[in-house]
Formats: C-alpha cells, structure tokens, sequence
C-alpha cells in the first residue's frame, strides 16, 4: 500500500512540475493552439531523452522502476529547485545527491537571532567552523575579530596559529586534538567541498602542532562540552558549549554558549 502511494505521489509531482514549466523557457512554442498549460508529456519526454510511452507509466503511478539517471534527467529538464529536486529523489526511493559546494549564506533572521542572543556569546559555522555570524559577546572572547581577513576567522586557524587561541583555552591540547579529529570526519563527509581541502593546506603548512596531531590519524565527534577558558580581561570563565543544527542547511550550526550551572548567581 506504501509503494502505491508513493508511485502515486511520484506521478502527481511530476505532472505538476510539468504543467507549471513555461514551454517557451524550455525552447518550445506556445502558441494560441495548446490547450494544456505548461509541457506536453512527449515535450518533457523529449527534454529528459525518455521515450513517452515510458514516461507517460511513470506520470500514471505504473509499476516501473527507475534509476537515479532518469530521476536527474528529470530534474534538470523541468529546472527544479533544491529543494523539488531533492522531493523527486524522495519520491522515487532514491537518496539525494548531495547539494552543489558554493558559499554558504546564512539567514537574515538568523543572523539577527545570534546577535539578540548577546549577552550569551554566539555564533554561525560550518563544517570548517568558518565564523559566518557572530555576535559582539563572541568577538570579545576570541578578540579582534573584524580586524581579521574573512578566511582567517575560523576557529581552527585561530586555535592552531594565534597566540590567543593558544592561550584561552585552560586545556588546549584537548580541545586542538578534538578539532583535528572532527576535520578529519568533516572532509570525509563533504569530500566535494573545496573549502575543506584548502583549510587543511593552510593548517598544514602554518602549523607544526597541527600537522602532528594530523598524522595521528584520530576522529572526534561532537558532544555539547563545557569549554575551560581564560579571559585576558575576566579571568577564568567556565561556559557549556551547545550546538543547534539549521533547519535549512545542513552544513550550517548555531552555536551558543551559557554560563555553567555552578557558576551562576541567582
């Protein structure tokens, strides 16, 4: 029943998408004499290389099997978005190719949400924990921030090639292996990011330390942590570090910091 219903909501996609595809965008005429909207299905087959007669099973929710080529030649030829793209894939049982690499963007309302957030220091990254947002309580605690090239506010490059970032954490040498471990598990998850591989040179040849602790080969996953670190102008400061995933991006992370319970006065 769950397969039918599938191959149902398959057709009723595609014919959907078919008949909200301006013919002329897709290079046909759409003169007084076609009376339905969008494409014809031998239009549509023609565009995705198929032949009509099997597409036309396919539209109907017929018991026929498809492939991964099939479902992106479809894609491309009714131009879907991400997001329609990755509900075909769905449609058809068929995992997802993963989204095109480019410049990640983070929401406006999201960028808002970190900088309201302040007093607790807060921020947006990714994979590569590249700074993307962050509010003033963060940048006081990494210091400098604006000041630096965008490429180098990232936390790794921080920890690994600034006396700053050497000295705020109480146990460095933890939370730098920790880092060279998650890295590791990050490039092996987005192997088509180039952003990844060009960090991992730049860590490589800017730092000894990290190009030990590299070769040790560990992984390291993430855990909500309480981060140990001294402040050059508020001493020691005990913070409980959670990470919140973007319900739009997968690749990007809100990170908040909240002072720890024992520490608090009410």
């Amino acid at each position: 029943m769950a397969d039918l219903v599938q191959r149902d909501e398959l057709g009723a996609f595609l014919r959907a998408r078919r008949e909200a595809t301006d013919p002329a965008a897709a290079g046909f005429r759409s003169g007084p004499r076609r009376r339905t909207p969008g494409l014809r299905r031998e239009e549509l087959a023609q565009l995705a290389g198929l032949s009509v007669t099997w597409y036309t099973w396919l539209e109907q929710g017929r018991d026929i099997s498809v492939n991964r080529q099939v479902i992106e030649s479809l894609a491309r030829a009714l131009r879907l978005s991400g997001p329609q793209r990755a509900h075909l894939f769905s449609l058809a049982a068929l995992v997802p190719p993963p989204a095109r690499p480019g410049p990640a963007k983070v929401d406006p309302l999201l960028a808002r949400l970190v900088r309201e957030l302040s007093p607790k220091p807060a921020y947006v990254t990714n994979p590569w924990w590249d700074l993307l947002a962050y509010n003033d309580a963060y940048a006081d605690l990494l210091g400098g921030l604006d000041r630096r090239p965008a490429d180098e506010r990232n936390i790794l490059w921080i920890t690994f090639t600034e006396e700053r970032g050497r000295e705020l954490f109480v146990d460095w040498p933890g939370e730098a292996r920790s880092l060279a471990g998650q890295l590791r598990v990050a490039l092996a998850r987005y192997p088509d990011d180039p952003r990844g591989p060009a960090l991992l040179e730049s860590l490589l040849a800017a730092s000894g330390t990290f190009r030990a602790l590299w070769d040790e080969r560990n992984v390291s996953g993430y855990a909500s942590a309480r981060k140990e670190l001294r402040h050059p102008r508020l001493g020691r400061v005990d913070l409980d570090r959670l990470e919140l995933a973007d319900a739009h991006d997968e690749k990007l992370s809100l990170v908040v910091f909240l002072t720890a319970e024992e520490n608090r006065v009410e």
